[in-house]
């Protein structure tokens, strides 16, 4: 039968799910996961289908609070504990394999073809040198959150959300609410970035603005130019010239939307969940503005490899189960329970879901969406952050801003390619 092991603060709980019986003879294997309450109870749902047609096969699924999952695994498995199928951040990649934790998915059962003929193009940043090291189940893209009843309160068509740059300033400042002494009441737009804004300007203001945020193999930073300068001016005008919010209003971006102080914010579907469950929060989705007729998105996901520290039957049986959470199927029941996207086109391209209000727009984005090949997410989000607020809090000029920010993400990936 199924175990689930949920690790909080070192203490652990088992709950033992109802099944059949296992054969004495079945392999066990463990699946890890970070702790996010959707994700779990998706998992446990595909365990027990799957267990129910393979009985010989056994998996213990164990999920860790995110801040503690990448130390977890990357002390667990050089020992030969810990996860056979082990879900990640498509970002950690290099690292993973740095640390020699994963194994190339066999080519047996995970063709290069059927992979690049089925899923969405972002996933072959999982290739490398010619092997796969991991899939995903779903995918993210970034959308336009509006709050209809702040719209129509501000004379706006709550129907009708912004389609360009020009239109989201429009909009925004038509919503943004200061009191006598200049206090912010209510944001027109929200600035966050430390959530998804980072993604925003670098995988879609940059472009938007006619220009690359990196060389196509990832190597070298292209934003330090005139595209740069352009979209890291228009963002930081949003603070410094439009007015229309502060960084950290009512804590983060999320939170402001979700209290209905914000007018517009961009996120990702995986915030439908807590979204949907706010009472009184009437919202409506739809794609990311264009700029001169030019819509790009930026696209994320957590894939799911096979560790190295299993023999040859756990390893077997570890491909046999990543086919499973990967066929299309899954995908749906994934996109139901948890809101993130099929990560194989046929699946996410299907009426039902291309028409829903809520994932359609998502769905959309994800022809135009690139994936940025992070060697330390964390890192360059920071680099990010520190290039808005020496502009918005140092008055330092847009261009010496992003050379800066430039020369900083450079050192660090030249430091990870041993450049």
């Amino acid at each position: 039968m199924k175990r689930t092991s949920s690790l909080v603060g070192g203490a652990v709980g088992l709950a033992f799910a109802a099944g059949a019986a296992m054969s004495a003879q079945a392999v066990e294997i463990e699946y890890w996961q970070y702790t996010f309450d959707a994700r779990v109870e998706a998992i446990d749902k595909l365990i027990e289908e799957f267990e129910a047609a393979n009985p010989d096969i056994e998996v213990i699924h164990t999920n860790f609070p995110y801040a503690e999952y990448r130390t977890k695994v990357a002390t667990a498995v050089p020992s030969g504990e810990g996860p056979d199928v082990v879900q990640l951040f498509y970002g950690w990649l290099d690292a993973y394999r740095e640390a020699d934790l994963l194994a190339p998915l066999p080519q047996d059962m995970f063709s290069n073809a059927e992979i690049e003929g089925e899923f969405f193009p972002m996933v072959q940043a999982m290739n490398v040198d010619g092997a796969y090291y991991g899939l995903p189940t779903a995918v993210r893209s970034l959308a336009l959150f509006w709050n209809t009843d702040l719209f129509e309160e501000a004379g706006l068509d709550p129907s009708s959300p912004p389609q360009t740059l020009d239109e989201l300033v429009e909009y925004a400042k038509k919503m943004t609410k200061r009191d006598d002494a200049g206090n912010l009441l209510q944001a027109g737009f929200t600035i966050a970035p430390a959530g998804q804004d980072h993604h925003w300007w670098r995988e879609v203001l940059v472009r938007q603005f006619g220009g690359e945020p990196y060389s196509a193999d990832g190597r070298t930073v292209t934003y330090n130019n005139e595209a740069g300068v352009k979209a890291i001016e228009f963002y930081a005008g949003l603070l410094t010239e439009h007015k229309v919010s502060e960084i950290e209003f009512l804590t983060d971006g999320q939170t402001a939307f979700k209290a209905g102080k914000a007018g517009m914010t961009i996120d990702g579907s995986f915030r439908l969940g807590s979204f949907n469950g706010q009472r009184g929060l009437n919202y409506a989705i739809g794609e990311l503005p264009a700029q001169d007729g030019e819509r790009f998105n930026f696209s994320s996901y957590w894939v799911n490899g096979i560790t190295d520290k299993g023999d040859a039957e756990k390893q077997a049986a570890a491909a046999k189960f990543l086919a499973y959470i990967t066929r299309a199927e899954s995908m749906q029941l994934w996109l139901e329970t948890v809101g993130e996207l099929p990560a194989r086109s046929a699946a996410a391209l299907v009426p039902a879901n291309e028409d829903n209000p809520q994932f359609g727009p998502f769905i959309k984005g994800l022809a135009y969406a690139n994936a940025t090949h992070f060697v330390d997410e964390a890192a360059q989000r920071q680099i990010v952050i520190d290039m808005l607020d020496n502009i918005s809090l140092k008055n330092m000029s847009a261009e010496d801003a992003v050379n800066i920010a430039a020369e900083a993400e450079q050192a660090l990936l030249d430091k990870f390619y041993g450049t």
